[in-house]
């Protein structure tokens, strides 16, 4: 599989079917996403090593390991990594579109 490097961290797509797409993230130490939604898709976090600092709506929460959130289509939402250890989740996309354009930002650190 294709690793897709990013300012913070990178992704790989592990499996990709209509409806559906799974991914490995990495988050490294003081990564953070961008604050964004998704116009087509849902997304389901699984983190499995590490430590997040999640953002859903206007809540927001740290996680561990072992933990997991879902994020409604349309839901701003950001993933952050404030440790000195990188981060894994495992993400699963449900929905009619899956492209990576599917992203509205409203803030981003890097600019994009």
């Amino acid at each position: 599989m294709e690793i897709s490097e990013r300012p913070w961290g990178s992704y790989e797509v592990i499996l990709e079917h209509s409806g559906y797409k799974v991914k490995k993230i990495t988050v490294n130490p003081g990564g953070k996403l961008s604050l964004q939604s998704h116009e087509h898709r849902s997304e389901h976090w699984i983190i499995v090593s590490g430590t997040a600092k999640i953002t859903i709506g206007k809540a927001t929460q740290e996680r561990e390991a072992g933990s997991s959130v879902f994020i409604k289509r349309g839901v701003r939402h950001r993933l952050e990594n404030e440790t000195n250890k990188k981060t894994e989740l495992i993400e699963v996309q449900l929905g009619n579109y899956l492209g990576e354009d599917d992203i509205k930002r409203y803030e981003d650190i890097y600019g994009r």
